[in-house]
């Protein structure tokens, strides 16, 4: 599904609508170019989640984990200096306790990742604060969640479906 939130308030609403479909043991993956939004996306999944405390971009300690109403461990892989390095991180411990695991710059260890997955994809918009976003949910646990999920994200305020 392709996305346009016009306002940094847009981006937000899109990660509360994230939030309120997943599971433990889901895997999301954020993409998009150093400034496109991720951190703020990644804030905002983690506030609807129940995160109360603040959640800040991991790069130098690459994951945090935090509390909230499903337990939320948040990675930044910009840093690692090569895909290889992805075991390193413990992420089939990560995954298999019962959290949600959300990963910045997932793309350079999507290989190491599972395919049943949320991947979102950040780039600039027309504006300063305008970002498009493509949400595609892979795998079979998504299937009876992608209609919910996508009614969540049309009625985000600020956010149109784009073509």
């Amino acid at each position: 599904m392709k996305l346009r939130a016009g306002s940094l308030a847009g981006t937000q609403a899109v990660g509360r609508a994230v939030a309120d479909v997943l599971r433990p043991g889901d895997v999301v993956l954020l993409t998009g170019d150093l400034g496109a939004g991720k951190t703020a996306l990644a804030q905002s999944i983690a506030a609807g989640l129940g995160v109360t405390e603040p959640v800040v971009s991991p790069t130098f300690t690459i994951v945090r984990e935090y509390e909230g109403r499903i337990p939320l461990v948040h990675v930044d892989v910009y840093r690692l200096d090569h895909p290889n390095d992805a075991p390193d991180l413990a992420l089939d411990e990560l995954l298999d306790e019962g959290r949600v695991v959300l990963v910045e710059w997932g793309e350079r260890i999507s290989a190491s990742l599972p395919a049943d997955r949320l991947e979102v994809v950040l780039e600039a918009g027309p504006s300063d604060d305008a970002r498009d976003l493509t949400v595609d949910p892979l795998g079979g646990t998504w299937v009876p969640r992608r209609a919910g999920l996508e009614a969540a994200l049309r009625a985000a305020p600020d956010v149109g479906e784009l073509p």
